[in-house]
């Protein structure tokens, strides 16, 4: 989007999975996890489209992720898994923008996926009834036009309603939430050498039947 507004109206929460594609658990060579492993990043995290992803001084190796994103039109608490779908309203492209070093730092999530402009999102809200099967979609992401992660959607672990269902018994969700549903393998650190976010860069996350999402790298100084 050309004008750099958000698809979507700011949402009160953002909710991620860790460690939730087959690919990407087997290159960090970790065990499946038995459920979904949520945690969040700030809402204030969320740039659109063509949008800079800014890179903050100290924040160490910066990584990409590229996800696929609900946006939830009713909310709810305790949703069970077989409704869960009902409480969709459309899909987006993600990308989980994270910094790598800043957890071995706090032990935990939170800062180093929560920078200002670490979650960019479009470039458009595509209708669930546009988009009936979302766990059969090619997603990619390419830095500088090459290809760095490539799998299919049919490649989660923990499916989108055990995903938002989860969320729920956590949490009350809201209409308008963003629900992220993990990265494919390829990550920035499983590369060898490892493949950072410089400046200058180029971000593209492409997911079948949703568009590209396409963001400029910048450092804070630039």
């Amino acid at each position: 989007m050309s004008n750099q507004v958000l698809p979507l109206a700011r949402p009160s929460k953002v909710v991620c999975v860790g460690l939730n594609y087959h690919d990407h658990a087997q290159e960090s060579e970790l065990p499946l996890p038995q459920a979904p492993l949520l945690f969040a990043k700030w809402p204030s995290a969320l740039i659109p489209d063509v949008a800079a992803i800014t890179l903050p001084a100290g924040a160490g190796h910066v990584d990409y992720e590229a996800e696929l994103a609900l946006v939830l039109g009713r909310g709810g608490r305790e949703i069970a898994e077989e409704h869960a779908l009902d409480h969709v309203l459309g899909y987006l492209c993600f990308n989980d923008v994270s910094a790598r070093e800043i957890q071995s730092v706090d032990g935990q999530w939170t800062r180093r996926k929560s920078f200002d402009t670490f979650a960019p999102i479009g470039p458009l809200l595509v209708p669930v009834a546009d988009l009936p099967d979302p766990h059969d979609l090619d997603i990619a992401c390419r830095v500088n036009g090459e290809t760095v992660q490539h799998s299919s959607t049919s490649n989660l672990i923990c499916s989108i309603p055990q995903i938002a269902a989860a969320a729920s018994r956590a949490t009350t969700l809201e209409a308008g939430d963003v629900i992220a549903t993990g990265t494919p393998g390829g990550v920035g650190m499983a590369h060898t050498p490892p493949t950072w976010l410089r400046d200058g860069d180029v971000v593209e996350v492409e997911i079948e039947r949703l568009g590209i999402l396409r963001n400029p790298v910048r450092a804070a100084s630039a």
